[in-house]
Order: structure tokens, then C-alpha cells, then sequence
């Protein structure tokens, strides 16, 4: 479909199956749309964008451009992660009038890493309906074709922007057994790769899903020893919005790092935090930096 293409969804026969299903008033309608192509959409999605009285989006100009696609006009409601709290009693009061109001991101699907929680959360709190429509996800898409053997999955979304507080979260997920599924931004992607390289284990498999549904699309797996290199290769690589999937805990990780805690705890009684944390580094092979804070962390916990 071309940006001067538009499709009147009435003209559709399919579409009569949509029209003939409940679409209670008073209602906030949470309506996932493509994270890149277009055609994504759901059938349901566009008879509800067609039938809302209005529509609440991250970006009016984005979802303005989206329902120009398919030949839709209805009012947009700005709501962003800066005027949630807001938005929400606007739209509270007339859901309270009857209406129907459409909860949109700019992709994907609301209150996923992206705006609307605090708005479906008002919304509940204040005894009205909230009807979801499920659809694109840039996670679930990421997982379906990585070939990661893992029937569970652990979202983390956006790591924090800061080194020290990414490093202490990363710390914190060593040993969850599922599948590790974060978002990541181009600007970020190189030092998000190192950071994952510093945390775990280098055999880990490591998937890059760039720009999904897209034109440029790129789905890449290799062990997490080989990611900085990879992404430094082609300067292509830091473009587009990234979903990183990486390889859980095995059972043997999990027994090592059980064992690199034992040793910490039983040097950290004899010797200073430094002089463990050097030591543990030396006997397991792990990061001296991540055991010192997990000493650090230690010495507090037991009141030291």
C-alpha cells in the first residue's frame, strides 16, 4: 500500500463480520497498530478507529498520518507520558458521557514500554470498561522468529540510560531462566551490546531484531561474544529501533553463579570488600566490578 493509497473499510466484505459484533459506550477501546507496516492492522482495529468518537495518541501527527492511510478523520487527543494523569480526566468524563474513546501508541501496543498504563489505570478506577484489541508487538514478533528454545519470556523493555544503574539491573537478571527481552534505541544499541557482553555469560545467544515489519528489516542471532563486533561492522546497524532477545540462565549457570556467591560470602568474613571481590574474580572467572558490588550489597544486607 502507498503513501497516496487510502481504503474505504465499509467497501470491504469482511468487514461486515467487525460491524456486526458489540461495541459498548462508555468504553476505552486499547487498539494496538503496526510498529512498521502498515498493513498490520487489525480488521477490528479499523471498524473501532471508524466508530470511536475520539481517539487518545502518543503523537496526534503519527496517528494522523495512520488514519489518512485508510481514509479515517476523527479527533485526536494528545496523551503522552508528560500529561497522562490528565488526559485521563478528560477522557474519564466522557466515557462517563457515553462515548467511545480509542487508546493509541505511536506503534504497537499501549502501556508496552510506551504510554497508557496511568490512563487505563484512571480509566478502571473510575468503574468503566476497558476493551483491549489485541495486535502487532514488537517483543512477540522478535521472539516468534529468533529460535530461541524457551517456552517462557521475561519483558524488561528500556534498560536505564545511566551505566551504573543499566549494570545493576543487568546484575539482577543473571539468573532468570527464560528468554531476556529488551527494547533498545539506535543511539544506545552499541553500549547496550557491551553492557550485556560485561553482565553475562559470552556463549549466551544473543538475537538483534531491527526495524521489524520494515523495509530494512534485520534479524540477526550469534553468541553474545561476537555482538559489539557485529554491530561495528556496518554502520546501518545502529539505525532503526532495536528488540534485543538474550539466551536465559542454564541450569549450569545458575549452579556457577550460586558458587561465586558461597565464595564471596566466606572471603568477605575474613577480608575487605575489595580484597573479596578480587579474589572471588580470580577463582570464578566473573566480573571483579559486578562482585564488588555485589559485596557492597552483601556487607548492607547483614548489617556490616
Amino acid at each position: 500500500m502507498t503513501a497516496q493509497t487510502s481504503v474505504s473499510i465499509a467497501t470491504l466484505p469482511i468487514m461486515a463480520e467487525a460491524a456486526h459484533q458489540d461495541y459498548p459506550i462508555s468504553t476505552l477501546y486499547v487498539v494496538a497498530t503496526p510498529i512498521g507496516n502498515v498493513t498490520d492492522i487489525s480488521l477490528r482495529a479499523l471498524h473501532v478507529l471508524s466508530l470511536v468518537n475520539a481517539i487518545a495518541c502518543e503523537d496526534t501527527r503519527n496517528t494522523a498520518h495512520l488514519m489518512t492511510r485508510f481514509g479515517l478523520n476523527k479527533p485526536l487527543i494528545a496523551a503522552h507520558q508528560h500529561n497522562e494523569r490528565e488526559v485521563a480526566e478528560l477522557l474519564i468524563a466522557r466515557l462517563q458521557a457515553g462515548e467511545r474513546i480509542a487508546l493509541v501508541s505511536d506503534a504497537g501496543t499501549p502501556a508496552v514500554s510506551d504510554p497508557g498504563a496511568r490512563i487505563v489505570d484512571a480509566v478502571r478506577a473510575a468503574g468503566l470498561r476497558v476493551l483491549p484489541l489485541p495486535g502487532a508487538s514488537a517483543a512477540i514478533t522478535a521472539i516468534s522468529a529468533s529460535g530461541l528454545l524457551n517456552d517462557q519470556f521475561y519483558f524488561v523493555g528500556f534498560l536505564p540510560a545511566k551505566a551504573k544503574q543499566r549494570d545493576n539491573v543487568l546484575q539482577g537478571l543473571r539468573t532468570i531462566p527464560a528468554t531476556l527481552v529488551f527494547y533498545e534505541a539506535p543511539h544506545r544499541i552499541l553500549d547496550c551490546a557491551g553492557a550485556l557482553a560485561a553482565a553475562f555469560e559470552p556463549g549466551r545467544q544473543v538475537v538483534f531484531a531491527r526495524e521489524l515489519t520494515k523495509m530494512f528489516e534485520e534479524i540477526h542471532r550469534c553468541p553474545l561474544s561476537e555482538a559489539v563486533a557485529w554491530i561495528g561492522a556496518d554502520p546501518h546497524r545502529e539505525k532503526g529501533e532495536f528488540v534485543i532477545l538474550l539466551e536465559g540462565a542454564t541450569a549450569e549457570q545458575d549452579a556457577e553463579e550460586a558458587q561465586a556467591e558461597r565464595i564471596l560470602a566466606i572471603l568477605l568474613a575474613e577480608c575487605t570488600v575489595k580484597q573479596a571481590a578480587n579474589l572471588t574474580a580470580q577463582i570464578t572467572g566473573r566480573k571483579k566490578n559486578a562482585l564488588y558490588d555485589r559485596a557492597l550489597q552483601m556487607k548492607a544486607e547483614s548489617g556490616e
